[in-house]
């Protein structure tokens, strides 16, 4: 077999065969990785050659490419063959040329030469998006939701408690929106994955947010059932009173069982009304989606492991599970409109208290290999391999996140409708999104199944096609759009997102110049979200005391040794505190580990100095919080996404708390204090 001919074929597919690491070096992609990358998209490496003729002959005779992808007011550019005739069927009925201005959406474009006829899926994107969210320039609150608990949660952060949060935010303090972890739907049974990150649906929420006291039908309830929830709840409020870790187990065990109470609870007319809508617009797919999960609570939550005849989500096996168990279905049919009401509450109260964005919801990389979008969405995915990333600066031996990646090919045979539904759900009552690992619509780090993520590599995607999916849902909702664009980005990556005004994630301990040193502030760009941090990194108070070396040396996280890594964590605060003394933000004098409110304040201050559309504040910065929420390379060595919002000192912080005790406000105001003064408003 010729490496070379097996290079050319992964190229002909999009899988890189060399890449530049974080250092700037070149690397030399294995052989086995190349062979298993392209076995997991359906290409048979064992004889390249073969496979390349094959692939050519294949190409020849197509003249369409899966999906054209066109941007609004233009044609599709299509290298067809001169004697070639085409025409378009559009999306809302009729025919037309390609060449007059289509409606944004999905078309079909058909073409025709000699006897040969063929079709794909036209899909008409905007160019740009409109500049969001305003003239003025927009700051926020950025929480981690199930961390931030109030005296009336049960035991961790729900969709009460955003909107508080929201509200709160907007009328004392200013704030334009609130960024929250992604709310995915979670496993239906215990035990609960803790990581946002890692759910079983994207396309779907996680009931786990909802406030039950919420839920209208709760107050048709006769008082003993009322009190029959309110036992369930109070261990919870009781427990939130604590700084011990989040128990997700035992809160949706509880909510599990109140919710099966309020859902046998008749519906006023005008709220069946709303429901069977709403069963309406969601058709099939939340018929799929709440099959799998009725069916999770028997088999288990990956479908790999179920009997084989379920494991096709279009069987007719499945079919008759689905009638069989339909009490079970219409339940989580249900819970999913509960939910959907409680996050269309939330948006609309953040825009009352005055917030020009409202909720910004995050969007994870993926879904579990075995859940209900992995089952749902089989023909779209790749097997065998998951998503990560190579290693870098501060995950020296890469990550494999588990998830497996959109197949280029057929989703862009599905005109990426798996995608954009992915979308709609969180555009749906939000004012912005942010796609966490933007990059991600431009080429993805493949890991394959067995290996090491150092050993994967990058598979690219029709970014016009992904961007302009992305486009496409964000304009039907009028929404800003964030990209996390951290790590190992492509220069044109950027450019071309800021082209069409996807705005960018630029973080201060990342902003430094070729020699190392912090930027000024007028060298940041503005088309982006400027924030201290990420949920990656740990919180201001312990980040100047280097406190994460210890910890990732503790997990057997380092490429080198601890005290080399300590030294150039404290070469870069030391020379922050320097750039931080030198624009007059603050005093030479100050002591930063006795007094890092001061310090964090002067962090704001800072990106206030730069030109940033806008500008994310943790909540964890605001009250001193000293731990991460998540250490990226570990799983059960370190309690990922289960750490509850505390002081510096460790003690638990309650909504309620923050907004009515003095101290607390203070201190949230101290630290907010350059984005709360007038001057940030006018600027």
């Amino acid at each position: 077999m010729s490496d070379a001919e097996l290079a050319r074929l992964a190229e002909e597919y999009g899988v890189a065969t060399t890449y530049e690491d974080w250092r700037g070096g070149r690397v030399h992609v294995p052989v086995d990785t190349l062979r298993h990358v392209l076995g997991s998209m359906g290409v048979d490496a064992s004889s390249p050659r073969t496979a390349l003729e094959e692939h050519w002959a294949r190409q020849a005779t197509r003249l369409l490419p899966p999906c054209v992808v066109a941007r609004v007011g233009r044609p599709p550019q299509l290298p067809l063959p001169d004697q070639s005739r085409c025409w378009v069927e559009k999306a809302g009925g009729g025919w037309s040329e390609p060449g007059p201005s289509l409606p944004l959406g999905r078309h079909t474009l058909h073409v025709e030469n000699g006897a040969v006829r063929q079709q794909a899926p036209l899909l008409v994107v905007p160019d740009r998006l409109d500049p969001r969210p305003g003239e003025r320039r927009v700051w926020g609150m950025m929480a981690q939701l199930y961390s931030l608990r109030s005296r009336a949660s049960w035991g961790m952060g729900d969709l009460r408690d955003l909107a508080e949060l929201a509200d709160w935010s907007a009328r004392d303090l200013g704030a334009d929106f609130t960024l929250v972890n992604p709310l995915h739907a979670t496993e239906p049974v215990s035990p609960i994955e803790p990581s946002p990150y890692f759910p079983v649906s994207r396309r779907y929420g996680g009931p786990l947010n909802i406030r039950i006291e919420d839920i209208p039908e709760y107050a048709a309830l006769e008082p003993a059932q009322r009190e029959s929830i309110q036992r369930l709840a109070r261990p919870l409020r009781e427990h939130a009173r604590t700084a011990d870790l989040l128990d997700r187990d035992a809160v949706w065990d509880a909510k599990r069982a109140a919710l099966g109470m309020l859902f046998q609870v008749p519906r006023a007319p005008a709220r069946e009304a709303a429901y069977q809508a709403f069963l309406s617009r969601e058709g099939a797919a939340l018929v799929e989606y709440a099959t799998w999960c009725a069916l999770a609570e028997e088999h288990g939550r990956d479908y790999r492991s179920w009997p084989v005849e379920l494991r096709d989500v279009s069987s007719h096996e499945v079919g008759a599970e689905a009638l069989r168990r339909w009490p079970g279905v219409e339940f989580h049919r249900w819970l999913q409109w509960i939910l959907d009401d409680q996050l269309a509450a939330a948006q609309a109260g953040a825009r009352a208290a005055g917030m020009a964005v409202g909720i910004v919801h995050d969007v994870a990389v993926g879904v579990q290999p075995g859940g209900a979008d992995a089952w749902m969405y089989a023909d779209s995915l790749a097997p065998g391999v998951s998503v990560g990333a190579p290693p870098d600066e501060f995950n020296q031996y890469g990550q494999d996140w588990g998830q497996p990646p959109w197949h280029p090919v057929r989703l862009a045979e599905r005109a990426y409708a798996p995608f954009r539904q992915v979308l709609c759900q969180g555009l749906r009552h939000a004012g912005g999104l942010r796609m966490d690992h933007v990059m991600g619509l431009f080429r993805l780090w493949w890991v394959p199944e067995g290996a090491t993520p150092d050993q994967g590599t990058y598979v690219r995607y029709d970014h016009e096609g992904m961007v302009g999916s992305l486009l496409l849902a964000a304009h039907e909702f009028g929404a800003t759009v964030v990209g996390e664009d951290l790590g190992t980005v492509e220069p044109w990556v950027r450019d071309h997102l800021g082209e069409r005004n996807v705005l960018g994630t630029s973080v201060l301990w990342f902003e430094r110049r070729d020699d190392g040193s912090p930027r000024r502030p007028e060298e940041w760009r503005t088309d982006c979200l400027a924030t201290v941090a990420t949920h990656d990194l740990p919180p201001v108070a312990s980040y100047l005391s280097a406190e994460h070396v210890e910890l990732r040396d503790h997990l057997g996280l380092l490429g080198r040794s601890a005290a080399a890594e300590r030294a150039e964590a404290e070469a870069q605060v030391a020379a922050w505190r320097d750039r931080l003394v030198e624009l007059g933000l603050l005093e030479p004098d100050v002591d930063l580990l006795s007094e890092p409110v001061s310090v964090v304040s002067a962090l704001h201050a800072y990106l206030v100095r730069t030109p940033a559309h806008m500008i994310g504040i943790s909540l964890a910065d605001v009250v001193g919080d000293r731990r991460m929420q998540n250490q990226p390379g570990t799983s059960d060595a370190y309690p990922n996404w289960r750490i509850p919002l505390t002081t510096a000192e460790g003690e638990p912080v309650l909504l309620d708390e923050l907004i009515a005790d003095p101290r607390l406000a203070e201190q949230a105001r101290r630290t907010l204090r350059p984005l709360i003064e007038p001057s940030f408003l006018e600027s």
